[in-house]
Protein backbone atom coordinates (compact mmCIF):
# COMPACT_ATOMS: atom_id res chain seq x y z
CA UNK A 1 0.00 0.00 0.00
CA UNK A 2 1.40 3.40 -1.00
CA UNK A 3 2.05 5.63 2.01
CA UNK A 4 0.05 8.83 2.38
CA UNK A 5 2.22 11.94 2.59
CA UNK A 6 -0.55 14.54 2.57
CA UNK A 7 -0.54 14.88 6.33
CA UNK A 8 3.14 15.87 6.38
CA UNK A 9 3.12 19.63 5.97
CA UNK A 10 6.44 21.02 7.19
CA UNK A 11 9.66 19.06 7.02
CA UNK A 12 13.41 19.38 7.07
CA UNK A 13 14.06 15.79 6.11
CA UNK A 14 12.13 12.73 5.00
CA UNK A 15 13.61 10.21 7.43
CA UNK A 16 15.73 7.15 6.74
CA UNK A 17 17.68 6.37 3.59
CA UNK A 18 16.06 4.56 0.69
CA UNK A 19 18.19 2.08 -1.35
CA UNK A 20 18.83 4.34 -4.34
CA UNK A 21 19.69 7.34 -2.20
CA UNK A 22 22.00 5.24 -0.05
CA UNK A 23 24.03 3.95 -3.00
CA UNK A 24 24.21 7.37 -4.65
CA UNK A 25 25.58 8.78 -1.40
CA UNK A 26 28.12 5.96 -1.09
CA UNK A 27 29.40 6.32 -4.67
CA UNK A 28 29.59 10.11 -4.46
CA UNK A 29 31.55 10.06 -1.22
CA UNK A 30 33.76 7.15 -2.36
CA UNK A 31 34.84 9.12 -5.46
CA UNK A 32 35.04 12.49 -3.75
CA UNK A 33 37.57 11.45 -1.12
CA UNK A 34 40.38 10.36 -3.50
CA UNK A 35 39.53 13.15 -5.96
CA UNK A 36 39.79 15.75 -3.20
CA UNK A 37 42.89 14.32 -1.52
CA UNK A 38 44.76 13.66 -4.78
CA UNK A 39 44.19 17.13 -6.25
CA UNK A 40 47.31 18.27 -8.11
CA UNK A 41 48.85 14.80 -8.28
CA UNK A 42 49.12 12.48 -11.25
CA UNK A 43 46.30 10.35 -9.87
CA UNK A 44 44.18 13.46 -9.42
CA UNK A 45 44.76 14.46 -13.03
CA UNK A 46 43.70 10.97 -14.07
CA UNK A 47 40.45 11.34 -12.15
CA UNK A 48 39.82 14.56 -14.06
CA UNK A 49 39.06 12.34 -17.05
CA UNK A 50 35.74 11.71 -15.31
CA UNK A 51 34.89 15.44 -15.30
CA UNK A 52 32.73 16.89 -18.07
CA UNK A 53 34.74 18.69 -20.77
CA UNK A 54 33.14 19.82 -24.06
CA UNK A 55 36.29 19.04 -26.06
CA UNK A 56 36.41 15.48 -24.73
CA UNK A 57 32.69 14.83 -25.34
CA UNK A 58 32.32 16.46 -28.75
CA UNK A 59 35.74 15.96 -30.32
CA UNK A 60 36.83 12.69 -28.70
CA UNK A 61 33.43 11.10 -28.01
CA UNK A 62 34.02 10.69 -24.27
CA UNK A 63 30.30 10.11 -23.75
CA UNK A 64 30.87 8.52 -20.35
CA UNK A 65 31.69 11.94 -18.94
CA UNK A 66 27.99 12.83 -19.17
CA UNK A 67 27.49 10.25 -16.41
CA UNK A 68 30.71 10.33 -14.42
CA UNK A 69 30.89 14.10 -13.89
CA UNK A 70 27.93 13.81 -11.51
CA UNK A 71 30.04 11.85 -9.02
CA UNK A 72 32.86 14.39 -8.66
CA UNK A 73 32.63 17.54 -6.54
CA UNK A 74 34.83 20.59 -6.27
CA UNK A 75 34.92 20.83 -2.49
CA UNK A 76 33.47 19.77 0.83
CA UNK A 77 30.63 22.29 0.81
CA UNK A 78 29.79 21.41 -2.78
CA UNK A 79 29.25 17.73 -2.05
CA UNK A 80 27.66 18.43 1.34
CA UNK A 81 24.88 20.61 -0.05
CA UNK A 82 24.28 18.34 -3.05
CA UNK A 83 24.03 15.20 -0.95
CA UNK A 84 21.83 16.92 1.61
CA UNK A 85 19.46 18.04 -1.16
CA UNK A 86 19.59 14.57 -2.71
CA UNK A 87 18.41 13.05 0.57
CA UNK A 88 15.83 15.75 1.33
CA UNK A 89 14.10 15.83 -2.05
CA UNK A 90 14.89 12.40 -3.44
CA UNK A 91 13.79 10.11 -0.63
CA UNK A 92 10.03 10.63 -0.90
CA UNK A 93 10.24 10.50 -4.70
CA UNK A 94 12.00 7.14 -4.57
CA UNK A 95 9.45 5.83 -2.08
CA UNK A 96 6.62 6.76 -4.41
CA UNK A 97 8.17 5.80 -7.74
CA UNK A 98 10.38 2.90 -6.73
CA UNK A 99 14.16 2.69 -6.95
CA UNK A 100 14.40 1.82 -10.65
CA UNK A 101 12.26 4.71 -11.88
CA UNK A 102 13.91 7.07 -9.43
CA UNK A 103 17.43 6.20 -10.60
CA UNK A 104 16.34 6.52 -14.22
CA UNK A 105 14.92 9.97 -13.58
CA UNK A 106 18.04 11.03 -11.66
CA UNK A 107 20.35 10.12 -14.53
CA UNK A 108 18.08 11.61 -17.17
CA UNK A 109 18.20 14.94 -15.33
CA UNK A 110 21.95 14.68 -14.75
CA UNK A 111 22.77 13.72 -18.34
CA UNK A 112 20.38 16.37 -19.65
CA UNK A 113 22.11 18.97 -17.49
CA UNK A 114 25.46 17.82 -18.85
CA UNK A 115 24.26 18.12 -22.45
CA UNK A 116 23.12 21.69 -21.81
CA UNK A 117 26.48 22.51 -20.21
CA UNK A 118 28.43 21.03 -23.13
CA UNK A 119 26.25 22.76 -25.72
CA UNK A 120 26.62 26.20 -24.16
CA UNK A 121 30.36 25.94 -23.53
CA UNK A 122 30.95 24.62 -27.04
CA UNK A 123 28.92 27.50 -28.46
CA UNK A 124 30.98 30.00 -26.44
CA UNK A 125 34.23 28.30 -27.42
CA UNK A 126 35.03 27.18 -23.87
CA UNK A 127 36.20 23.76 -24.98
CA UNK A 128 38.54 23.18 -22.07
CA UNK A 129 36.13 24.05 -19.24
CA UNK A 130 35.54 21.14 -16.86
CA UNK A 131 32.28 20.72 -14.95
CA UNK A 132 31.73 18.50 -11.91
CA UNK A 133 28.89 17.94 -9.49
CA UNK A 134 25.44 16.41 -9.15
CA UNK A 135 23.65 19.77 -9.03
CA UNK A 136 21.89 19.29 -12.38
CA UNK A 137 20.39 15.99 -11.24
CA UNK A 138 19.52 17.47 -7.84
CA UNK A 139 17.73 20.40 -9.49
CA UNK A 140 15.72 17.84 -11.43
CA UNK A 141 14.76 16.19 -8.15
CA UNK A 142 13.74 19.56 -6.73
CA UNK A 143 11.50 20.10 -9.75
CA UNK A 144 9.88 16.68 -9.33
CA UNK A 145 9.40 17.28 -5.60
CA UNK A 146 7.65 20.56 -6.32
CA UNK A 147 5.43 18.90 -8.91
CA UNK A 148 4.50 15.91 -6.76
CA UNK A 149 4.23 17.71 -3.42
CA UNK A 150 3.53 21.35 -4.31
CA UNK A 151 2.14 22.34 -0.91
CA UNK A 152 4.70 20.49 1.21
CA UNK A 153 6.54 23.06 3.31
CA UNK A 154 10.33 22.97 3.53
CA UNK A 155 12.29 24.53 6.36
CA UNK A 156 14.94 26.57 4.55
CA UNK A 157 18.05 27.11 6.69
CA UNK A 158 16.17 25.31 9.50
CA UNK A 159 14.07 28.46 10.04
CA UNK A 160 11.92 29.64 7.16
CA UNK A 161 9.02 27.47 5.97
CA UNK A 162 8.25 27.75 2.26
CA UNK A 163 6.04 25.63 0.04
CA UNK A 164 7.87 23.36 -2.38
CA UNK A 165 6.23 24.90 -5.46
CA UNK A 166 7.53 28.35 -4.53
CA UNK A 167 10.97 26.97 -3.76
CA UNK A 168 11.08 25.47 -7.25
CA UNK A 169 10.12 28.82 -8.77
CA UNK A 170 12.80 30.65 -6.81
CA UNK A 171 15.58 28.20 -7.68
CA UNK A 172 14.40 28.04 -11.29
CA UNK A 173 14.54 31.83 -11.56
CA UNK A 174 18.01 31.91 -10.00
CA UNK A 175 19.22 29.25 -12.44
CA UNK A 176 17.73 31.13 -15.41
CA UNK A 177 19.22 34.47 -14.42
CA UNK A 178 22.53 32.85 -13.57
CA UNK A 179 22.69 31.15 -16.98
CA UNK A 180 22.70 34.61 -18.57
CA UNK A 181 26.02 35.35 -16.90
CA UNK A 182 29.04 34.04 -18.79
CA UNK A 183 32.06 32.63 -16.96
CA UNK A 184 30.48 32.93 -13.52
CA UNK A 185 32.29 29.81 -12.28
CA UNK A 186 28.97 28.03 -11.67
CA UNK A 187 27.18 26.06 -14.37
CA UNK A 188 23.74 27.60 -13.94
CA UNK A 189 22.76 26.32 -17.36
CA UNK A 190 23.28 22.78 -16.03
CA UNK A 191 20.95 23.54 -13.11
CA UNK A 192 18.33 24.89 -15.47
CA UNK A 193 18.88 22.00 -17.87
CA UNK A 194 18.32 19.45 -15.10
CA UNK A 195 14.98 21.06 -14.28
CA UNK A 196 13.90 21.28 -17.93
CA UNK A 197 14.79 17.67 -18.68
CA UNK A 198 13.01 16.61 -15.50
CA UNK A 199 9.89 18.51 -16.52
CA UNK A 200 9.98 16.98 -20.00
CA UNK A 201 10.33 13.51 -18.50
CA UNK A 202 7.38 14.02 -16.18
CA UNK A 203 5.25 15.11 -19.13
CA UNK A 204 6.36 12.64 -21.79
CA UNK A 205 8.10 9.86 -19.90
CA UNK A 206 7.46 7.69 -16.90
CA UNK A 207 4.31 6.29 -18.48
CA UNK A 208 2.40 9.49 -17.75
CA UNK A 209 2.43 8.72 -14.03
CA UNK A 210 3.70 12.17 -13.14
CA UNK A 211 0.86 13.85 -15.02
CA UNK A 212 -1.67 11.34 -13.70
CA UNK A 213 -0.64 12.32 -10.18
CA UNK A 214 -1.07 15.99 -11.08
CA UNK A 215 -4.54 15.34 -12.47
CA UNK A 216 -5.58 13.52 -9.30
CA UNK A 217 -4.22 16.35 -7.15
CA UNK A 218 -5.99 18.93 -9.31
CA UNK A 219 -9.30 17.08 -9.07
CA UNK A 220 -8.89 16.75 -5.30
CA UNK A 221 -8.18 20.50 -5.09
CA UNK A 222 -11.31 21.29 -7.10
CA UNK A 223 -13.39 19.10 -4.79
CA UNK A 224 -11.95 20.79 -1.70
CA UNK A 225 -12.63 24.23 -3.19
CA UNK A 226 -16.20 23.26 -4.08
CA UNK A 227 -16.78 22.02 -0.52
CA UNK A 228 -15.54 25.31 0.93
CA UNK A 229 -17.77 27.31 -1.40
CA UNK A 230 -20.75 25.14 -0.51
CA UNK A 231 -20.06 25.61 3.20
CA UNK A 232 -19.86 29.38 2.74
CA UNK A 233 -23.11 29.32 0.76
CA UNK A 234 -24.89 27.29 3.44
CA UNK A 235 -23.71 29.67 6.16
CA UNK A 236 -25.06 32.62 4.19
CA UNK A 237 -28.36 30.85 3.68
CA UNK A 238 -28.54 30.17 7.41
CA UNK A 239 -28.22 33.89 8.12
CA UNK A 240 -31.38 34.70 6.13
CA UNK A 241 -33.68 33.07 8.63
CA UNK A 242 -36.39 30.45 7.94
CA UNK A 243 -37.73 30.00 4.47
CA UNK A 244 -41.36 31.02 3.79
CA UNK A 245 -43.84 29.32 1.53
Amino acid sequence: MRPNYRFQTTTFGPGGLTPGIKWLLIVNVALFVPYYLAAGTEFGRTLLLLALAPAAVVQHFAIWQLFTYMFLHAGVWHILFNMLALWMFGTDIERQWGTRQFIRYYFICGVGAGLCDVALNAFLGNWGVRTVGASGAVYGLLLAFGVLYPNREILVYFLFPIKAKYLVMIFGAIAFLGSLRINSGVSHVAHLGGMLFGLAYLKMGYGGIGLAFLRREYQAWKIRRAKKRFQVYMRKQGDRGPWTN
